[in-house]
């Protein structure tokens, strides 16, 4: 998974960490029995949620792989049966 690089870009870790923000306030405001600042804390983590998406959505998050790149790991992997080793 680590080559993949998932989850490893600009738009994933903001949108992670605002959410994890809210989290913690609103788990903070439920155990302090107060309604108001639950729920503050729930939009903070739909927030944080669109706020990673918009990041994506300018190019912080991962590039879509092209068709010739999806084409050409396909062809390295027949070739690598071909020769019996492991698929790439």
């Amino acid at each position: 998974m680590s080559a993949s690089a998932h989850g490893h870009t600009p738009a994933a870790w903001t949108g992670v960490v605002i959410s994890f923000i809210g989290f913690c306030v609103a788990g903070v405001f439920m155990v302090a029995a107060n309604p108001l600042g639950f729920w503050g804390g729930i939009v903070i983590i739909f927030v944080g949620g669109a706020v990673g998406l918009g990041m994506m959505m300018a190019g912080l998050g991962m590039p879509k792989k092209s068709a010739e790149q999806l084409e050409a790991r396909e062809r390295a992997t027949v070739a690598a049966r071909a020769r019996g080793g492991a698929s790439v």
